[in-house]
């Protein structure tokens, strides 16, 4: 069986001997990358009061956010839930709180 070869999307500047290609996964990461850390934002929490307040491991959300990790599709997910209802998100696992 042959090695899947990666989709290269952005070439390396030959330039630049430290630039390096970049492949469809790693601009997918990047892209999820800015897509947490801006809703973050938009709530005004920081990585550890985001992890607090929706049960993700601050640890997951830093790889997330450096996108070194995609998250699992089940985050992901979870991570739509969290965009479109954050207050009703955080209420339903803190109910205590409310």
């Amino acid at each position: 069986m042959m090695a899947k070869k990666n989709n290269i999307v952005l070439e390396a500047d030959s330039n630049d001997p430290e630039d390096f290609p970049v492949d469809q996964a790693a601009l997918d990461r990047a892209q999820m990358a800015r897509k947490i850390r801006r809703l973050r934002d938009r709530l005004g929490l920081t990585q550890a009061g985001f992890a607090k307040r929706y049960g993700i491991p601050e640890s997951a959300i830093r790889q997330y956010e450096i996108a070194r990790t995609m998250p699992p599709p089940a985050v992901r997910a979870y991570l739509t839930v969290i965009e479109r209802e954050p207050e009703m998100t955080a209420r339903a696992l803190h109910p205590e709180a409310a």
